[in-house]
């Protein structure tokens, strides 16, 4: 049971999108130009690093909700984000991808953590500035998601399939309507 009052059945951080619509609108906001705006990373990339961050952060609706998310957006190399959830040193995506995914790890557990050689190692495999800076404040905007979705001890599905339409529409139309 949510800490506060929810709406009835609305799940993860859908239910305080929905108690609190002046907060909606920059949350939305900050999602939308994060893992659908300009960026030399794909949505698919994005919507990965947003899962594997929920993942360390063991916030399982955030994590299930941008895995669906994210598979929608492969296709059918869909595969590749249960993969980087699992190891993504091991992951078959990129040496950029990995470098990055390094630095959001780091930054999911303390930015400071964050090294001249993760941003170099990252630089050499093909980052450019913005795909350090989109890899950043995703990892830390999803600390903050999860924190607030775990925070109010909101409901969350827990069979992995209920993630699927979520996905799909998140996939599909973006964030900025994402609740309506």
């Amino acid at each position: 049971m949510a800490h506060i009052q929810l709406p009835e059945g609305a799940p993860g951080i859908i239910g305080p999108m929905i108690a609190y619509p002046e907060t909606e609108k920059h949350l939305n906001g900050l999602a939308e130009a994060l893992l659908r705006g300009p960026s030399s990373l794909t949505p698919a990339e994005r919507e990965t690093i947003a899962a594997r961050v929920s993942s360390g952060n063991e916030c399982f609706f955030c994590t299930q909700t941008h895995a669906a998310a994210a598979r929608e957006l492969y296709g059918s190399e869909c595969e590749v984000v249960d993969q980087v959830l699992k190891d993504a040193r091991t992951a078959p995506v990129s040496e950029k991808m990995k470098a990055l995914l390094a630095i959001a790890d780091k930054v999911r557990q303390d930015g400071r953590l964050v090294k001249d050689e993760d941003v170099e190692r990252a630089r050499a495999a093909g980052a450019d500035d913005k795909a350090i800076h989109d890899t950043v404040l995703i990892a830390a905007a999803f600390c903050m998601f999860n924190r607030y979705v775990d925070g109010l001890s909101t409901w969350a599905p827990q069979e992995v399939a209920a993630y699927k339409p979520m996905g799909e529409k998140l996939a599909q139309g973006g964030y900025v309507h994402s609740i309506r």
